[in-house]
């Protein structure tokens, strides 16, 4: 079925190749879309012989008086799957149109092709992302999600390993053909899937059930990183989910979540099965974590200089005569700016205790409040 919509767009479109009038009509003869706006909604009976007929039908001025709506021209049916869906007319000396005819009606007909497999994509991709959403976030596998992975050719029976890639740095929605063109790369091993979430988000759910090797999944996933990069000038970063059977998938899921959290810090792929600290830290909420960097450190906040020297302990692992060098401050000094960090938070660098809450503090701090220290 040719929707007004499309039609309206094909008749802009031809507009541009040629300054003739033009219409675009439906199976039963009626005018979808025109040049002419006071002939939308009219009867063209040209329009519906050339369609019943499947041929293209030259219309002259004697025509004019024979035929009700009609103008002098040219209608060509358009075909879809060799059937017509409807016809586009030219209107104009058909001496002169009929010249235009058959390269007007290929663009026209691309243009409904173009159409009908960008919605078939959409319609795709939505119902993939719908499903996957339902698979990786819930524990229950009735008979209605069953039937939805038949209908998507989906295996749901295999082991599966969850990655998610996060696109960075996006100022605009990608179109989409760049993302079906990201989406089919990963085509090439037909028991992945791949679904995009929002603009920013790839969910990956990786095929294990053969070769659960960390190296293949990482050499996998930095193949189509590179890709992405390489054809369209995105930055990514991606958490990787542990393998998990058909029934846990939620639980490589929520690994690769929490992946993903230290992978935005440090620009890179994360596997969950690396991180330790990580893991506690992932628990915490927002709000804990704010109340915490106030309790410890929160006398000294506005204290740039001390926050500095206390990140900079911790990066050289607690070493003050490399600390003082890289500040590039007298030991002393060091030591003063520690001292009076203490005398601030009652926290001595020197206790293990109360190192530990330094470090998670400052932890805290750089990820919550965004504060560069």
């Amino acid at each position: 079925m040719l929707l007004p919509e499309l039609a309206e767009k094909i008749v802009q479109e031809v507009r541009k190749l040629i300054g003739e009038d033009i219409i675009v009509v439906n199976t039963d003869g009626f005018i979808i879309a025109s040049t002419d706006k006071e002939r939308v909604g009219t009867f063209h009976e040209g329009a519906l012989i050339a369609s019943k007929n499947k041929k293209k039908l030259i219309i002259t001025i004697d025509d004019q008086k024979k035929l009700v709506g009609v103008k002098a021209g040219i209608n060509f049916p358009i075909f879809f799957q060799h059937d017509v869906i409807g016809v586009i007319g030219i209107t104009g000396n058909p001496s002169k149109v009929t010249l235009f005819g058959e390269i007007i009606r290929k663009m026209t007909e691309l243009l409904i092709s173009e159409n009908y497999y960008s919605e078939q994509f959409d319609w795709h991709s939505r119902a993939l992302e719908s499903f996957v959403m339902d698979w990786v976030q819930s524990k229950e596998r009735d008979s209605s999600f069953l039937n939805r992975a038949r209908l998507l050719s989906i295996n749901i029976e295999v082991a599966r390993t969850v990655a998610i890639i996060e696109l960075l740095g996006l100022n605009s929605p990608l179109s989409r053909e760049i993302w079906s063109s990201i989406l089919n790369w990963t085509h090439q091993n037909s028991k992945e899937v791949a679904v995009r979430t929002g603009n920013e988000r790839i969910v990956l759910l990786l095929d294990c059930s053969s070769d659960t090797s960390r190296l293949t999944i990482e050499k996998r996933l930095n193949h189509f990183i590179q890709y992405i990069n390489k054809n369209f000038g995105i930055q990514t970063c991606a958490g990787v989910g542990q393998a998990a059977v058909s029934g846990e998938v939620r639980t490589s899921y929520l690994q690769a979540e929490r992946a993903l959290k230290i992978a935005k810090q440090e620009m890179n792929i994360i596997f969950d099965e690396d991180l330790t600290l990580e893991m506690v830290i992932g628990e915490l909420s927002p709000k804990t974590k704010a109340e915490f960097i106030n309790r410890t450190i929160g006398p000294i906040l506005s204290e740039r200089q001390l926050l500095e020297t206390i990140k900079e302990l911790f990066k050289q692992n607690h070493s003050l005569k490399n600390t003082s060098e890289k500040l590039h401050i007298h030991i002393n000094t060091l030591h003063y700016r520690l001292k009076k960090a203490e005398e601030l938070t009652n926290l001595n660098p020197n206790n293990i205790r109360d190192l530990l809450t330094l470090y998670l503090s400052i932890i805290f701090l750089d990820e919550q409040t965004k504060i560069s220290v």
